[in-house]
């Protein structure tokens, strides 16, 4: 009984920090010109990293959500990443926005489309700074 007691709370151990390696606090956000819409939302375009997978997708499936770059400590990376979706959170003000991972990067954080980095920046006072503070979350796509 103990056994199973004690493997019971290891799968369950297991999976809580599966969940919690899926998001991030107080990461640094900047912002990238992808943009996606001048250039018809075309992964190619933009020479994102994950184009080479996820290109080919249906418009209204690149157009559904904003684009960032994932370099985020926790969470897939790589060709892992692409695709899914991040919900991000401005630790200051709250806003949120999620975001479709087309891009790959190196600094420990994200890189915004500018056009969401505005949408979180809704106060503007982190503009001259040119980096916002975050939160992230993997969460499951609409489309």
């Amino acid at each position: 009984m103990q056994t199973k007691i004690g493997l019971c709370a290891a799968v369950l151990l297991g999976l809580v920090a599966l969940a919690v390696a899926q998001s991030g606090s107080n990461v640094r956000a900047t912002s990238h010109s992808y943009r996606p819409a001048q250039n018809r939302w075309d992964l190619n375009a933009v020479n994102a990293y994950c184009a080479r997978w996820d290109a080919g997708k249906p418009l209204a499936w690149r157009k559904k959500y904003g684009w960032t770059a994932f370099c985020g400590l926790a969470g897939p990376h790589g060709r892992g990443a692409c695709g899914k979706c991040v919900k991000v959170t401005n630790t200051r003000t709250g806003a949120e926005e999620t975001v479709r991972v087309v891009d790959h990067c190196n600094n420990g954080g994200l890189i915004l489309d500018e056009g969401v980095f505005r949408k979180l920046n809704d106060d503007w006072k982190d503009y001259k700074q040119s980096y916002l503070v975050v939160d992230y979350e993997f969460v499951n796509c609409d489309y």
